[in-house]
C-alpha cells in the first residue's frame, strides 16, 4: 500500500533500502562536517596570509619581518617564510663555525621551500579525499538501495498478480528515493571538493611568491666577492 508523506514512505521500504539510506546519512553528515571546517580553516588562512603578505611588503629587511612574523598565527606563507629563515640562520651558523659544507645559495632556498610548501598543502588537503570518495561512490550506492526498491515492487506485483500503474508506481516512487538521497550526498560533496581545490591552488601559489621574494631579498642581499688584486694572482 502506497503511502504518502515521507515518514510514511520511508517506512515502506524494504530493509535494503532502509540500510542504503542509513549509510547516505552517515556519509552526508561527515561530508557537511568536512566541508564546514575546511572553510573555517581556508578562511582563517587567506585572512592570515594577507596580513603577512602585507607585512612582506611593508618590510624590506628579512630579520625584521621573522621577528614580526611571529605573531601571524596560522598563515601558510608565514609558516614557510619562519622555515626559510631558520634554515638560512641554521646554514650561516654553520658557516661562521667553520663546520658548513655549503653556503647558503639557491637550491637550498629552493629545496626547503618546496619541502615546507608541500608540509602546508598536505595539511590543507587533509580529509578533501574524503570529499572525493562521497562524491564518486554515493550515486552508486544510492543506484543499489533504488535496484533492490524495484526487485521488491517487482516481487510485490507478483505477489499482487497484476501490473496495473497503481501497482506498479507506489514500489518506483519509493525505490527512487535512494536514487535522490545518492544525489543529494554527493552534489554538495563535489562541489566543496572543485571549490577547496581552487583555494588550495591560491594557496600554493601565494607559497610560491614567498619563495621567490626571499630568494630575491637574499640575492640582493649578499655580500659582493671582493676583487683580488693582481700582484697576488697565482
Amino acid at each position: 500500500m502506497f503511502q504518502t508523506g515521507l515518514v510514511g514512505m520511508l517506512g515502506s521500504l524494504g530493509s535494503v533500502s532502509k540500510v542504503v539510506l542509513v549509510l547516505l546519512f552517515c556519509f552526508s553528515v561527515i561530508s557537511w562536517a568536512i566541508i564546514f571546517v575546511k572553510w573555517r580553516a581556508f578562511r582563517v588562512a587567506d585572512h592570515e596570509d594577507q596580513r603577512f603578505l602585507s607585512l612582506l611588503v611593508k618590510t624590506r629587511d628579512l630579520d625584521e619581518l621573522y621577528r614580526q612574523v611571529r605573531r601571524v598565527e596560522g598563515s601558510p606563507s608565514a609558516i614557510v617564510f619562519e622555515g626559510l629563515m631558520e634554515r638560512v640562520g641554521s646554514v650561516r651558523a654553520e658557516e661562521r663555525n667553520g663546520t658548513g659544507s655549503e653556503p647558503v645559495d639557491r637550491h637550498i632556498i629552493e629545496r626547503t621551500a618546496s619541502h615546507l610548501g608541500q608540509i602546508q598543502i598536505s595539511r590543507l588537503e587533509a580529509y578533501l579525499p574524503f570529499l572525493a570518495t562521497t562524491g564518486n561512490i554515493t550515486p552508486f550506492i544510492g543506484l543499489l538501495g533504488t535496484v533492490m526498491g524495484i526487485i521488491d515492487a517487482f516481487r510485490e506485483i507478483g505477489t499482487q498478480g497484476t501490473a496495473s500503474i497503481s501497482a506498479v508506481a507506489p514500489g518506483v516512487a519509493e525505490a527512487l528515493i535512494a536514487t535522490a538521497a545518492g544525489l543529494f550526498t554527493a552534489i554538495p560533496a563535489v562541489i566543496a571538493y572543485n571549490y577547496f581545490l581552487t583555494r588550495i591552488r591560491s594557496t600554493a601559489f601565494r607559497l610560491d611568491s614567498v619563495s621567490i621574494e626571499m630568494l630575491s631579498s637574499l640575492s640582493t642581499a649578499a655580500p659582493k666577492t671582493k676583487p683580488v688584486p693582481v700582484g697576488v694572482r697565482g
